[in-house]
């Protein structure tokens, strides 16, 4: 596997769950520098989520804390955001963006602005969405709703939940794929 001088990644990180840790995990295996972009309150506001965030300060904390209990914060460099670029725009010693499906459509627009300014693109790793155990990605919005835990394990099924129980895995991925995440 190809290591990495400076990698970047970014996200909300509220209710620091197991794809948030996958993400910061596959930084850390790439990068000897990991870049870590958190959205600011603004822009959270700015997101209009279905749901509460924890504040920006209350986030980096809880991130800072994980990091140091796997011994990768002083790898770590902290950047608020106030868009959905942050330094990638402006840091050409960049090499690459660590990002889920569900954010690849926003690295390749990052390297489309990089190079419109004369930067290099970046290489782009895409990690898969970790599912919870009834095989829907992980999220925010469905711990908050306590659909699941942080850990991505059922707490209580609504009626699409359990219709969608019935469908095979691999369906499900292609739906996903499709339609993104279902609630």
């Amino acid at each position: 596997m190809r290591r990495y001088k400076k990698v970047a990644v970014g996200g909300t990180f509220d209710q620091l769950h197991l794809g948030h840790r996958a993400l910061l995990k596959k930084a850390f295996e790439l990068g000897d520098l990991v870049l870590i972009g958190i959205t600011t309150d603004e822009m959270v506001k700015a997101l209009r989520k279905p749901h509460e965030a924890a504040s920006y300060y209350e986030r980096r904390r809880e991130l800072e804390e994980f990091l140091r209990c796997q011994n990768w914060h002083v790898r770590a460099q902290f950047y608020p955001l106030d868009d959905p670029y942050g330094p990638t725009l402006t840091k050409g010693d960049l090499n690459a963006i660590v990002v889920s499906k569900e954010t690849e459509y926003t690295a390749k627009e990052i390297n489309q602005l990089r190079q419109n300014t004369g930067l290099n693109p970046l290489d782009i790793i895409v990690i898969d969405m970790v599912l919870a155990e009834d095989s829907i990605p992980i999220s925010t919005t469905r711990i908050r709703s306590k659909e699941i835990d942080r850990e991505g394990r059922v707490l209580t099924l609504n009626r699409k939940q359990k219709v969608f129980s019935k469908v095979s895995h691999q369906h499900k991925q292609q739906m996903f794929l499709a339609f993104g995440e279902m609630r």
